[in-house]
């Protein structure tokens, strides 16, 4: 186990947890870049719509991982999501997430 291991917990750890609840995959990605390759089933909520889109995140009442293309911006829209009660794990870019399912 690595420092950050340590210091965050095991992420694929957390991501499992969160899969085995039901939780609903938000690409933070543009829509081009959904488009080029994506999660199957995955939903596409680009990082600059979010906040617009926290009532309707709410009312599925099911876990959140977020993901994008490095981690960035899905770092961003996990404290977004995390700081208006939405349970959030940041699943960092999308590619490395998809083999962690």
């Amino acid at each position: 186990m690595g420092l950050l291991d340590f210091l965050t917990g095991n992420k694929t750890d957390k991501i499992n947890d969160f899969t085995s609840r039901g939780a609903i995959i938000i690409d933070v990605r543009t829509k081009e870049e959904f488009r080029q390759g994506a999660i199957p089933g995955s939903k596409n909520i680009p990082l600059q719509t979010i906040n617009s889109q926290i009532n309707a995140i709410k009312k599925l009442n099911k876990p959140i991982i977020v993901c994008c293309a490095s981690g960035m911006r899905s770092g961003n829209a996990a404290s977004i999501l995390n700081s208006n009660g939405i349970e959030t794990i940041n699943g960092g870019g999308w590619s490395s997430l998809r083999h962690k399912l």
